[in-house]
């Protein structure tokens, strides 16, 4: 018993599934909007299931692609894929169970959730390689976690809405905005392994630039599904308090690089959960 223990607190500190926080929201926001209210037990049970299974998968392949490179930067050696604690067969096998579930989990919502589950899983595993070649990773993985919105909008309605597309767009710029800024930590890694990250190729302050058009994008998309999906005062409220954190985060990197994971980690983590939270008041839930 303890050695499954023990491998269940290797698997989390892999994937980190705390962070799952970034995405979880944003697939209730949709699901909520959707049902205009309650969308049920079902759902919400299936929801998570998805979520947390598509982010092991995407997870799990990402550490299992750059373990290599995770070996050699100081930040990321003591992760279980480069120390040893987790081989390469532990690592494969939870991330393709984690795949298979997610594409049964979709199964059981409708057909067009299970059809999608495919084209989303290359999409999500596709980003660990995109660094190797482009400076692009930044939106693949703004993409990944964009894709969130669209499954739960899928989940209640087998069909995509034009305001999902608006909210799944927020979501890209959103993420990608917080990952240039994350990704300065390893400016001067990214350089001397030939990685292609924008901080990389174009510098520190070309990135905070870069990053802070990219947050701008997300709060015009966010203003834009709030209007085509004629939400109330309180989904305003919601964009109005995500660019004000926003617009924090970018405060409080500017002023000390050292800063980067508080404002990675907390100032996004409560922004997702302070948006689901404001719009299930608008929807009438509490």
């Amino acid at each position: 018993m303890k050695e499954i223990v023990l491998l269940l607190r290797r698997f989390n500190e892999l994937v980190m599934f705390q962070h799952t926080v970034f995405s979880l929201p944003f697939i209730f926001i949709a699901m909520v909007v959707a049902a205009d209210g309650w969308f049920g037990w079902k759902l919400l049970l299936l929801g998570l299931l998805a979520a947390v299974s598509a982010r092991n998968f995407a997870m799990g392949l990402n550490r299992y692609a750059d373990r290599d490179i995770d070996a050699k930067n100081p930040r990321t050696q003591s992760r279980p894929s480069v120390d040893g604690r987790l081989n390469t067969n532990n690592i494969l096998l939870f991330t393709a169970a984690n795949a298979l579930l997610f594409m049964v989990t979709a199964y059981f919502v409708n057909a067009l959730a299970f059809w999608l589950s495919i084209p989303i899983l290359a999409v999500l595993g596709g980003y660990s390689y995109v660094k190797r070649f482009s400076e692009s990773a930044h939106l693949i993985l703004g993409l990944s976690l964009g894709l969130a919105p669209i499954a739960g909008v899928v989940a209640v309605d087998a069909a995509i809405s034009m305001w999902s597309v608006l909210l799944a767009m927020g979501v890209l710029f959103w993420v990608a905005g917080f990952d240039l800024l994350y990704s300065l930590q390893d400016i001067a890694f990214d350089r001397a392994e030939g990685l292609y990250s924008i901080p990389s190729q174009y510098g520190a302050e070309a990135t905070l630039f870069i990053a802070a058009l990219f947050h701008v994008l997300a709060v015009i998309f966010w203003t834009f599904f709030v209007w085509e999906a004629a939400l109330g005062a309180c989904a305003w409220l919601a964009v109005g308090g995500s660019a004000m954190m926003l617009l924090y985060e970018h405060y409080l990197v500017r002023r000390d690089f050292t800063q980067i994971d508080r404002a990675f980690f907390t100032v996004n983590g409560y922004l997702g959960v302070i948006f689901l939270v404001l719009i299930i008041v608008d929807r009438g839930l509490i």
